[in-house]
């Protein structure tokens, strides 16, 4: 995982991109509690598209890459006996 600012707020996450569709995003207390979008939904949603926007754009930039994980999620990368 890989740290990503918003362009917005500045709120820094962890970020990691699978495929186009599927995006791991790691918040903490702090990054939710400054920012803009989230603010007073708590935990309700950890959606901000914002955050998204720049996460989109640092992988446009070449500063994210999309993970090429070569490990069978089925298995977590073990032999099946």
């Amino acid at each position: 995982m890989e740290q990503v600012s918003c362009r917005s707020c500045g709120t820094c996450v962890l970020a990691e991109k699978f495929s186009p569709q599927h995006t791991s995003v790691q918040w903490n207390i702090a990054a939710m509690a400054a920012c803009h979008e989230l603010a007073g939904r708590g935990s309700r949603s950890h959606t901000c598209h914002a955050l998204r926007a720049s996460i989109d754009a640092a992988v446009e930039a070449g500063e994210l890459d999309v993970s090429t994980r070569e490990v069978d999620v089925r298995t977590r990368g073990r032999t099946l006996a």
